[in-house]
């Protein structure tokens, strides 16, 4: 099995500290982390533990953070022939405070180089590949890898954020729409399952999940909706845990497992994750999330 993603990868400096300071004062770092991140890249850091081949495709700059987020990818087993350096420009990058509650305050700088475009992911970006990732955040490559995706019958996942110029037309060529409850928001949501079913099915969505942090998600099919509630863990940081949750779908999914059993490994996977700094540093291997379901007498 082969996935492959298209979007952003970044270098996440993590601070964890007591509590989110006030302006003009100091306040002393608990632990200090420094991981790759990024949503697509994160999830495919997530597959590749769980055992799946991923090959990743973004940008970078001609920088320190660059040669960093390269070898992150690289050091996870993450194909990143994809991943295009562009000259005299600066990656993306982020700083994170996590408050021991668990809270996390995120500041983040997009790469200032110019996005991946559709010619520069080659004739060849989807062979041998069984499914394919996106973020939509290169709108131009996205929407051109889910149409040429679509013709050549591989499913496709979009990771929506939030609704961005294009992102509704890239999901419509999309099989999986799992999103934030920001993107959901920008739609309509407004806590009322029912009155958002009636939404997505004008939008011609198929398979819509809408991640809900600690309460859960709930999953939008053609006849049903469903809710999966949040396993609690002790949770340290939130950091990347919809990025880990979106690989742990498409492992379900590669699997042939039914949608609800999918998203209750996911949010098992995701929920693994926050028990340490962090995007990737608490993801877990395949045997820990089975012995961790098995425990919980839930899969």
């Amino acid at each position: 099995m082969v996935v492959t993603g298209i979007g952003q990868c970044s270098l996440d400096y993590l601070a964890l500290v007591d509590s989110f300071p006030e302006a003009d004062t100091k306040n002393e770092v608990l632990q200090w982390e420094e991981q790759g991140g990024g949503p697509v890249a994160t999830a495919l850091v997530a597959l590749s533990r769980l055992g799946i081949k991923c090959r990743f495709h973004g940008i970078i700059g001609d920088d320190l953070a660059g040669e960093k987020i390269r070898k992150s990818l690289i050091d996870e087993h993450v194909d990143v022939k994809g991943l295009l350096k562009r000259d005299s420009v600066s990656s993306q990058f982020a700083f994170i405070i996590i408050e021991n509650s668990g809270k996390r305050t995120i500041f983040w700088k997009r790469p200032s180089g110019d996005e991946l475009r559709p010619e520069e992911l080659g004739v060849d970006f989807l062979k041998h590949c069984n499914f394919l990732l996106l973020d939509g955040l290169m709108k131009d490559s996205s929407l051109y890898a889910a149409k040429k995706a679509k013709s050549m019958n591989i499913p496709v996942m979009l990771d929506a954020g939030r609704v961005r110029e294009g992102m509704l037309d890239i999901a419509k060529f999309c099989d999986y729409v799992v999103a934030s409850e920001e993107f959901a928001k920008d739609l309509g949501w407004s806590e009322n399952p029912e009155i958002f079913w009636k939404k997505l099915k004008k939008l011609r969505l198929n398979i819509v999940t809408i991640t809900l942090g600690s309460r859960g998600s709930i999953t939008f099919l053609k006849d049903k909706y469903f809710y999966i509630p949040a396993f609690r863990v002790e949770t340290v940081d939130t950091t990347g845990a919809g990025d880990v949750f979106h690989g742990g779908y498409i492992f379900g999914i590669l699997q042939g497992w039914n949608i609800m059993h999918t998203v209750r490994f996911a949010s098992a996977l995701a929920a693994m994750k926050c028990t340490k700094v962090g995007g990737r540093s608490g993801i877990p291997s395949l045997n820990e999330v089975l012995k961790y379901l098995e425990e919980k007498r839930t899969f």
